[in-house]
């Protein structure tokens, strides 16, 4: 038997749109990542970009359980000693929602140029329900069925 692995002509990347609406935030951003990442293909190839672009709508939405709109927070640090800022989720949520979908997608992707590259290029954020995207008839994606 031999391994199967793509070629760059072989890859076919389609459009996905999922409704953020009620979705808990940890597991819409581990199923945006393996669509971006291409798991979700018989042909995955683990160092070729073969996933699919992704639209995320209505990410003001999106829901945190347990306490964590209270207690989480982001961590940031400038380089300089004791120049740390943290930003609770809640008021993240409020200002840029597409930020918190963003880095939750972005925990689940690997540290590697491959990884960046699919983020930027491939998942798409929108904070209502509009998005500029229609041209290139995208699928839904139903994240609410077991």
């Amino acid at each position: 038997m031999k391994t199967y692995t793509s070629k760059q002509g072989d890859l076919e990347h389609q459009w996905h749109v999922v409704d953020a609406d009620g979705v808990v935030l940890g597991r819409l951003a581990s199923k945006v990542a393996q669509i971006i990442r291409g798991k979700h293909k018989p042909t995955f190839t683990p160092h070729m970009d073969g996933g699919d672009f992704v639209v995320v709508v209505n990410a003001a939405k999106v829901r945190l359980t347990g306490r964590k709109l209270e207690q989480k927070r982001y961590f940031r640090h400038s380089g300089y000693m004791g120049h740390e800022s943290f930003i609770p989720v809640a008021k993240e949520l409020a200002n840029h929602p597409d930020r918190v979908i963003e880095r939750a997608v972005f925990g689940m992707l690997p540290k590697s140029t491959l990884g960046r590259q699919a983020l930027r290029k491939k998942l798409k954020v929108y904070a209502g329900s509009e998005h500029p995207h229609g041209a290139q008839q995208p699928k839904p994606l139903d994240l609410t069925r077991k």
